[in-house]
């Protein structure tokens, strides 16, 4: 057997944790080969220590000079690197099998398409790549020959339950829908006049999955799954009107596949990061993941309920900008990246998170998405329009 070589995007986050929980558990199959992180310099060194990556990439050269002076004490010959040319040089390294994409936000475009143009196998969790520059990102993956296996809870059940050539069209291969299955996060039930007053720790505190502070209040606005909506479109070539959200508030059934005979094809397990993981790592084969055995028994009823539009309109607006289509979804992640960000400062109300979103995607002009240059200067413009709304209290 092979030892495949992994870099690893976000190693500090939930998912980069728990990518390194499963290659530990099967060191015959998998090395880290560089580790990257944004600022958390202490819990980088220890995954240093622990898995002796050949490169560690940090955000500027003063952590940098930090990390490496730690790890030359413990006697670590991990060689220190900073910045987006050094995520893109480990991501794209001759070395490199596959890739772990889970830098959260638009700062992992870079580096996850410098993967897809070297070849690799992309472990996609940062659905950003594909909101942003989707098209582009594809394009990528199919003429530079790149695997790309979803990573996303949602988007790897529906890839489990989708036939293997579902490449050629949904329609041909017999899929009528896909259903993306949404927990409803932590206000699922809240009085629409609490929402007013939500708090960060309230906004982060998901009932089911641990996750890290922005992905957990994109979940309690339900634009998490405004954005899955979005990365199924671009993953398996579907239209938005044959993607389905369902709320399924145990989060036992992580997605579903309708076909055009009444069946549907469902994949269920615990709720647990590491399955998907292991799964994208290494598919066609399946491998252990440490994830306790799903007891029904114990589950004993699943429900289902239609969303919520009007308490979750950030979910109307990734319909929305889907249908727009160029770089009206680029426009909304931006601002939502700079909502949430804001919210989690204490500046922005939680229902402002929308408001702020809808403005600034009435603001910002929506031009074509051919090339990478076009994505980035509408996610640039978008951000400082944002800002600006926050920073002169149009936004309430």
């Amino acid at each position: 057997m092979n030892v495949q070589y992994v870099t690893v995007l976000g190693a500090t986050g939930s998912i980069g944790v728990n990518t390194l929980d499963v290659i530990s558990r099967h060191p015959d199959r998998y090395r880290v080969f560089a580790l990257c992180a944004h600022t958390q310099i202490e819990k980088l060194f220890e995954q240093c220590r622990m898995h002796t990556p050949r490169y560690a990439v940090v955000r500027d050269a003063e952590l940098a000079e930090d990390l490496s002076r730690r790890c030359r004490c413990a006697g670590l010959a991990t060689e220190v690197l900073h910045g987006v040319d050094a995520l893109v040089a480990v991501a794209s390294a001759p070395e490199v099998d596959s890739v772990m994409a889970a830098i959260v936000g638009a700062a992992g475009l870079a580096p996850t398409l410098a993967a897809a143009r070297a070849g690799k196998r992309i472990l996609l969790a940062n659905k950003e790549v594909l909101v942003m520059a989707g098209q582009l990102f594809m394009e990528a993956v199919r003429q530079h020959g790149a695997q790309l296996l979803p990573v996303d809870s949602e988007h790897n059940a529906i890839f489990q339950a989708l036939p293997a050539d579902f490449s050629r069209g949904l329609g041909p291969c017999g899929v009528r829908r896909v259903l993306l299955t949404a927990s409803g996060g932590p206000f699922r039930n809240a009085p629409q006049s609490a929402l007013a007053h939500v708090t960060p720790e309230e906004a982060c505190a998901h009932p089911n999955w641990v996750m890290g502070r922005k992905i957990s209040v994109d979940s309690a606005s339900m634009m998490n799954k405004g954005l899955e909506v979005i990365e199924a479109h671009w993953l398996f070539s579907c239209p938005a009107e044959a993607i389905q959200v369902v709320v399924h508030p145990q989060s036992v059934i992580h997605s579903l596949v309708e076909y055009i005979d009444g069946s549907v094809l469902a994949q269920l397990g615990n709720p647990d990061m590491r399955t998907p993981i292991a799964y994208a790592l290494a598919w066609p084969e399946r491998i252990d993941a440490g994830v306790s055995q799903l007891d029904l028994f114990q589950i004993a009823r699943l429900d289902f309920q239609p969303p919520d539009f009007t308490r979750f309109p950030c979910l109307r607006l990734a319909y929305d900008v889907l249908a727009a289509g160029g770089t009206a979804p680029a426009i909304l992640n931006a601002a939502n990246e700079i909502a949430v960000a804001a919210f989690l400062e204490r500046r922005l109300p939680f229902l402002g998170i929308p408001r702020l979103i809808e403005a600034t995607l009435a603001t910002v002009s929506v031009s074509s998405a051919n090339r990478l240059d076009d994505v980035l200067a509408a996610d640039a413009s978008a951000r400082r329009v944002a800002e600006a709304m926050i920073s002169e209290m149009l936004v309430t």
